[in-house]
């Protein structure tokens, strides 16, 4: 054994040795006790209840992985993990900026399903978030910034900067994360619009939709699937890169909807420690959590291991509960929704407070692997309760910090083996027929990232290979990465193909129009408008064909206008494609006597609503001046739920432009700001409550981060910002409602402020 490796592995076993110091291998419910004792990781699995016929297996446990967050898989089989170490070391997140996380690979060498070897790709990090394997390097998420590593024999190359601006802003809880390669080669993030791909290499970044807040997954047809905290899971009825031409556009319909509106949750012990455990409902009568409050890392599990009953279906964390939720989808055609697959149990359950899945995965074996961060402070400094601190303590939950875990759930009696792909062109193409997604997804993505132009062949012969469908869909967008779709393949899809693989083939066919085939383009995206059940499809294609023909465009448009105005999703691809013509849309609908009922009217009214003047920008650029910590603490916080230009966002929170509750009564607003806000609210006339929002805005003045000044620089910058004008607030006026509320810990409802 050499003497660097043994080094590690004394490292690892100290290190191990502090985690497993309070380590007990008996099995309680503790449904009652106040402490939440560190158990070993094989005795953890003991204290979880997985559904019949399945059982959770350890893959690997500290010192092999250390606070682990974030996962993917090799063609080797191998994983790769993310390990934010340096997460909240307590309850006011002290040294949370020390660069010490890592990025790891993990190796089976023996096939026993368990790591047995560590080696470190990665470190000197801070709070790194998120990864992804791309060509012969991987990103990484370390905010603000988003890095590309070349790799070198498992080790780092050439760093480049790919996007400054990734995370930037936010907190730990409220950042980008997730980098999933979709189907459709590009990659995506969950609390983030933007996506990334590297082409010719050289990085793009572009517009898409807002989508969620921690983890992000896909189904077999390539749809994206996520949630907030809040809420069970959200998701497109559309390739993800439709739309997101139009920045001005918030909630275009087919986009963020709720795809599974129950949010209950039942846990099988006490959730006495979750954030606003104090408040009325948030715990039944037993002290169980009753709704989602830590919804993270969903899954579309695609893949065959498991028993056929589980394919498709959504798994949801909830490391606040301790729980995986399942969740059955229904594809109804362009409508997709879902519905818990049980109402009184859990897919998972654990009686183990420190058992915290924030992240689910499918490995290449077909397993379903759940990353376990197994800690026992889980919420963030920046919303971190009074209560919360006080159950922190009594349970002794902010040590060890040196855990983690990660397993996989399989059958009972089953060893799956990790696959390795063959790398031959022939081979890659022949895997993109596997039964497992993940499988399927890392060929094509081998097939992109080598340029196997050798493929081309075998590519456009499996494209029209109707006995294999999700073959054809793999087919279709490898070509597409390879830069090798024609206009032609598409043509020949919308004409033999099936309905499904139509809807990929005008999903890709923006990437295929030139110039020199903008007519033929046309005449095919205007039939496709012509056809009832593609054009809420179709009309997402305008801006590609604007591209090279406005007046096409423009008489699309019109037809849509004059045929679809009361289609929701048609109405929201005509928006997106209205960009810095909005008003002048509306005007020449308001000139032609239009229904202002219809879905196309009430969308340009909404994105003209939202939209800032140049004066509005102005004046933001100015507060910032005026209140530095203000403009701070808003970007931190308050904008992750209320939106960056104050106009709210749908599932989260309610506006705070031009609010009643901002405008009206300063010490209102500091009593909220200080403690917080629960249950209903009336904001500009429309009441907001759960589960449209977050039913609970935290209050930060219990953190003991934000002095008095501090709380009356947030509370001017909101009572100034936008379309608000509002007097400011000082100091004294913050001592005041302080000194009024001397104790107080609990949120305020809207009834004891007076509205």
């Amino acid at each position: 054994m050499s003497r660097k490796y043994y080094l590690i592995i004394s490292t690892l076993l100290i290190a191990t040795a502090s985690c497993h110091q309070n380590h007990s291998s008996s099995v309680t419910s503790r449904e009652d006790t106040t402490e939440a004792p560190v158990v070993d990781a094989r005795a953890a699995i003991k204290q979880m209840q997985v559904k019949e016929g399945l059982e959770v297996q350890l893959v690997a446990a500290e010192p092999m992985v250390v606070a682990p967050v974030a996962m993917t898989f090799d063609i080797k089989g191998r994983i790769w993990v993310a390990e934010m170490i340096g997460y909240m070391p307590d309850t006011v997140g002290t040294g949370e900026d020390k660069p010490d996380g890592k990025i790891v690979i993990l190796t089976d060498k023996n096939g026993d399903g368990v790591a047995d070897e560590r080696m470190v790709f990665l470190d000197s990090l801070v709070l790194p978030r998120a990864i992804c394997l791309v060509d012969s390097g991987i990103l990484v998420a370390t905010p603000p910034m988003l890095w590309y590593y070349e790799i070198h024999n498992d080790r780092p190359g050439k760093r480049t900067l790919v996007d400054d601006q990734y995370a930037a802003g936010g907190n730990v809880e409220h950042q980008p994360n997730g980098l999933y390669r979709a189907l459709d080669n590009w990659i995506y993030s969950a609390k983030s619009d933007r996506r990334y791909r590297r082409i010719n290499g050289k990085w793009v970044k572009e517009m898409t939709h807002f989508r969620g807040q921690w983890g992000i997954s896909q189904d077999d047809e390539g749809r994206l699937f996520y949630n907030n905290n809040s809420q069970n899971l959200l998701g497109d009825y559309f390739s993800p890169g439709l739309g997101g031409n139009n920045p001005h556009q918030h909630n275009a319909a087919g986009f963020d909807e709720k795809i599974v509106a129950d949010n209950r949750v039942y846990p099988i012990r006490p959730n006495r420690g979750v954030n606003r455990g104090y408040v009325k409902g948030v715990l039944n009568d037993s002290g169980r959590l009753v709704e989602f409050t830590a919804a993270c890392g969903p899954l579309i599990y695609r893949a065959n291991t498991l028993p056929p009953k589980y394919n498709g279906n959504a798994f949801v964390a909830e490391p606040a509960a301790n729980l995986i939720k399942r969740d059955i989808i229904v594809d109804s055609g362009l409508v997709v929704k879902g519905e818990q697959a049980s109402h009184n149990s859990e897919f998972l359950a654990s009686t183990d407070e420190r058992f915290r899945p924030v992240n689910l995965y499918t490995g290449t074996d077909g397993a379903m692997y759940v990353i376990d961060m197994y800690r026992g402070i889980i919420q963030h400094k920046s919303y971190l309760t009074g209560y919360l601190k006080q159950q922190i303590a009594s349970r002794k939950l902010t040590l060890p910090l040196n855990c983690g875990r990660i397993y996989r759930i399989v059958p009972k009696g089953i060893n799956p083996q990790q696959r390795s792909q063959d790398l031959s062109a022939e081979k890659l193409v022949a895997s993109l027929l596997a039964d497992n997604g993940v499988v399927r997804d890392l060929a094509q993505q081998q097939l992109v990232d080598r340029n196997l132009q050798e493929a081309v062949p075998l590519l456009q012969q499996l494209l029209k290979d109707s006995t294999h469908a999700i073959g054809q869909r793999h087919a279709l967008w490898t070509l597409e990465g390879l830069h090798q779709l024609k206009l032609d393949d598409i043509t020949y899809i919308l004409t033999n193909g099936s309905h499904a693989l139509q809807l990929q083939a005008i999903a890709a066919l923006p990437s295929v129009i030139t110039a020199n085939n903008i007519a033929r383009s046309i005449a095919l995206t205007d039939s496709l408008l012509h056809q009832p059940a593609t054009a809420p499809y179709a009309a997402w294609l305008l801006p590609a064909v604007g591209r090279y023909n406005k007046t096409a465009s423009t008489a699309m448009e019109s037809f849509l206008i004059k045929t679809y105005d009361h289609d929701r999703y048609i109405a929201a691809a005509i928006v997106n494609n209205a960009f810095n013509r909005e008003g002048a849309l509306l005007k020449s609908l308001d000139a032609a006597k239009a229904d202002t009922s219809s879905a196309l009217y009430k969308g340009l009214k909404a994105t003209l609503e939202d939209m800032q003047s140049a004066a509005v920008a102005k004046k933001m650029e100015a507060l910032e001046l005026t209140y530095p910590k203000g403009h701070e603490i808003f970007t931190t916080l308050c904008q992750t739920c209320h939106g960056k230009k104050g106009n709210g966002i749908a599932s989260m929170a309610p506006p705070l432009n031009e609010s009643n509750w901002v405008n009206g009564n300063k010490e209102s607003l500091i009593s909220i700001v200080l403690y917080g806000l629960t249950g209903p609210v009336k904001v500009q006339n429309k009441i907001y409550q759960a589960p449209e929002i977050s039913g609970d805005m935290p209050g930060i003045g219990g953190t003991g981060e934000y002095s008095n000044e501090d709380i009356a620089q947030i509370v001017s910058y909101i009572r100034s910002a936008w379309k608000n004008n509002a007097d400011k607030v000082n100091v004294n006026d913050v001592i005041k409602v302080k000194e009024k509320n001397n104790g107080r810990q609990k949120p305020f409802t809207a009834a004891e402020l007076g509205q």
